[in-house]
This record gives C-alpha cells, sequence and structure tokens, in this order.
C-alpha cells in the first residue's frame, strides 16, 4: 500500500482514512498491510502494519524496469533537477523548465538513498517521481499480492510497482483535482490522475459522487470503479470533553482547509446573517489556507470580527477539544469527495450542517443538508438548532448512534472484496 501521509504526521483528512483504513484491515484474518510512506519518522503506530520509508530503502546502483518511464534506467548520482515544481497551495500553480538529455537523473546521497521530505512543497512533482523510482525497488524486494495506491501522489508509485511486479494494481480516489481547483484543473495533475486510472485493475471511490467524476470527467469504465466509504475511529475517552466552555455564547464552528473546496465564504457570509438576529453566539474558523487572509478581511468588512475567531491549523486531540467547546458544526463544501470531519463532530455529540456537495451527505440520515451557495437556508438551519433545544437534542442523540455504526472493519470488508476481484480476474 503506497500512501503519502500516516499518523501522526499528517496535513489532513488523507492520512486519517489511510490509518483508519488499515486499522479496520488489521482485525481481519488472513491480510497483512505493508504500507509505504516517503518519508518515515519512527514514531507512527505500526501495531497494525509494517511501515516502510522510501527514505530508508537503499536504491544506489539497482537496475529497474520501468517501461511507463520509457527505458530501462540506472540510478545515477548527479546534482541535477527534474521536473516542475509545484507550490504547495491547492491551484497547483506550476513553474517549468528545461531539461536537457534523454536520460533521468536522480540524486541520492552518500549512503545510495533519496531524500524525501514527505510534504507538500515546492519539490512535490520530483519527490512523486523519486517515490516512484523507489516503489518499482521495494516491489522486487518483498512478497505480497496486490499493490493499493492512495490518491495521484502514490499513483505513479503503484504503476512502478505494477510494472515491477506484475500484480494487480488497486488506486483509492479520495478526492480529484476536480474537487481540489473548483474546475481549473491542473493538466500535470490532471494527466497523473488519468494515467493511474487507466493503469488500475480497479479504482475505489470513496462516494458516488467521486465515482461519477471518475467515469464522467475521466472517462473510465463504470464497471471498473467502486465505491467504499469512509469511517470513523471510535472516540478515545481521553478526547471527550477536554474542554469546557468559558462564555456563555453559542459556539458555530467550521473546522477544514481554508480554501476554496470547503466553502468557508459561505460560512462567513451566513455567520453574518445569523448575527443580524441573535447576539448570543460566536463562530470559529478553525484550519489554514490560502483564502484565510481573504475571510478575516471578510469578517472586517461585516464588522463582525467581534463575534469571530480564527484558530489557525488544529491537529489531533486539539480538532477534539474544539468540537468539544461546540454547539453545531458547519462542513459547507463547494465539492467534498468524502469528509469525514462532520462523522467526528456527531461522534462529540455535536449537530452538523453539511452540504449536499459532500460525499458524507449519502450516508448520513440525522445531519442537515443544504447546497453550499444557500447562504439563507444555511442561516436558518444554524439559528434552528442554536433556539430549539429538542431539534439541537434529536440531531444529538441519533447522530451518535448512527456515526456509531459506521466502522472501519466494514470498509477493511470491501476492500478485501476487492482484492479478491482483481487477484481472481
Amino acid at each position: 500500500m503506497f500512501g503519502w501521509e500516516f499518523p501522526p504526521h499528517i496535513a489532513g483528512g488523507l492520512g486519517t482514512a489511510c490509518y483508519g483504513l488499515t486499522k479496520g484491515m488489521s482485525h481481519l484474518p488472513d491480510l497483512d498491510v505493508i504500507f509505504v510512506v516517503p518519508k518515515a519518522y519512527g514514531d507512527e503506530d505500526q501495531s497494525m502494519i509494517r511501515l516502510v520509508g522510501a527514505n530508508n530503502v537503499k536504491v544506489k546502483e539497482r537496475k529497474l524496469n520501468l517501461s511507463h518511464f520509457k527505458k530501462q534506467l540506472d540510478y545515477i548520482e548527479v546534482d541535477s533537477k527534474l521536473v516542475p515544481y509545484v507550490d504547495p497551495e491547492e491551484f497547483w500553480k506550476l513553474t517549468t523548465y528545461e531539461v536537457s538529455g534523454i536520460k533521468k537523473y536522480v540524486q541520492v546521497n552518500e549512503e545510495g538513498y533519496i531524500n524525501f521530505t514527505g510534504k507538500y512543497g515546492k519539490d512535490l512533482l520530483k519527490e512523486i517521481y523519486n517515490y516512484a523510482i523507489v516503489a518499482n525497488v521495494i516491489a522486487q524486494d518483498y512478497e505480497f499480492d496486490v499493490i493499493h495506491a492512495h490518491d495521484w501522489l502514490a499513483y505513479p508509485a503503484g504503476i512502478a510497482a505494477k510494472e515491477a511486479s506484475g500484480k494487480p494494481l488497486v488506486i483509492h480516489v479520495h478526492a480529484t483535482d476536480f474537487d481540489r481547483s473548483g474546475g481549473n484543473v491542473n493538466p500535470t495533475v490532471f494527466d497523473i490522475e488519468r494515467k493511474g486510472m487507466i493503469a488500475a485493475d480497479k479504482i475505489i471511490t470513496v462516494s458516488n459522487l467521486t465515482r461519477d467524476t471518475v467515469i464522467h470527467k475521466y472517462g473510465i469504465p463504470a464497471e471498473k470503479v467502486v465505491t467504499v466509504y469512509n469511517a470513523v475511529d471510535p472516540l478515545k475517552d481521553d478526547l471527550k470533553n477536554v474542554f469546557k466552555k468559558g462564555v456563555k455564547e453559542k459556539l458555530v464552528t467550521f473546522l477544514g482547509r481554508i480554501t476554496h473546496q470547503k466553502g468557508p465564504e459561505y460560512f462567513v457570509e451566513a455567520a453574518n446573517l445569523v448575527l443580524q438576529k441573535m447576539d448570543n453566539v460566536r463562530f470559529v474558523m478553525a484550519g489554514s489556507g490560502d483564502m484565510m487572509e481573504k475571510m478575516i478581511r471578510r469578517a472586517a468588512e461585516l464588522k463582525i470580527t467581534h463575534k469571530f475567531h480564527f484558530t489557525g491549523f488544529l491537529r489531533g486531540p486539539e480538532v477534539f477539544s474544539m468540537l468539544s467547546l461546540s454547539d453545531l458544526y458547519i462542513m459547507p463544501s463547494v465539492s467534498e469527495p468524502f469528509g469525514i470531519s462532520p462523522l467526528e463532530a456527531m461522534q462529540s455529540n455535536v449537530p452538523v450542517i453539511i452540504s449536499r456537495q459532500s460525499g458524507v451527505a449519502e450516508i448520513l440520515t440525522y445531519a442537515i443538508k443544504v447546497n453550499y451557495w444557500d447562504v439563507h437556508a444555511m442561516a436558518d438551519a444554524i439559528y434552528g438548532v442554536l433556539n430549539y433545544p429538542a431539534l439541537s437534542s434529536m440531531f444529538k442523540k441519533y447522530g451518535k448512534q448512527e456515526v456509531d455504526n459506521l466502522k472501519w472493519e466494514n470498509s477493511a470488508l470491501k476492500v478485501k472484496e476487492v482484492y479478491e476481484s482483481v487477484i481472481n480476474s
């Protein structure tokens, strides 16, 4: 299994989903997982899996059979830039430069290892390419039955492993560039995604919303694409009710990346409408992203900053601390392939409002659903939950019951069925 991040070193939902799925798989008999990341730090939880860091795999002077890269390659040590840089923001603005000659060169350190940051920085495409090179080596050194690659960052690694081993490839689509970019698709990312989808023997999507995108936007046959919904880990006792609220006002929380995909501007506009009707409420935007400054400026323009808080990026226990303080959670995403955070809120006995444009809306009954752009409907829903205790109590009680039945073990069973279908085909 190839991924880009694994707890505790995560930047968002991808690492959380990978961890939950592998944890669910650990309960299944006759199923063992080797999980590969670009950079292993040594403090990851390996009680359920074997974790391999590409940064710890020696590749110097290894023969690589990579038809995907057109020719057989030897490792050659040079200080050479390789591929276009990409900036870490969601819109992936590319700058390119010439690479002369026909050979691909990869820089290794004195011990014969490739250095990886494992981050989403300016060298991201270079690291994706290098990750694929190491994947080819790993596929030669380990025994396995199936390859599973998570999201576009790992698709080239999955392809390289398939070419080295001849084993079937399953790719897991947690999001597409149509989701991340708001339709302004980066052609380089789109190309990587589509090549992964074409090379895969089977494709897993996290919702039918994403499945439709894969079929219609990427031209993939419907019979090749299977939906397996995400789940959520049971809430640990030490994360329950971490803090008590120090103010009498109600707290309404947005928690996620502050980017176009997550719809933060609709949260701000709905907050302004609610504050015109009631005063005993505060709004919290927890997270970071390229739209954060714009949201701060908009709150200032609306003169609601005395009722609006920006926390910055929250991780791990901080997320559940914020949820324990909240009276309502809102996910107004413009395009959300799934969305695990509403499940975490419901676990924490917090009512949720989610956009109809989210994959998680397909499986939740006890969540209020609105169109992301309909800020008046969103404001009405916020007002209703905050002012009618019986409504809030109903969503808390039945929402908690509903989400407690969404188990990673069930998702893992469906993934295992996908494995068996490609192994036996």
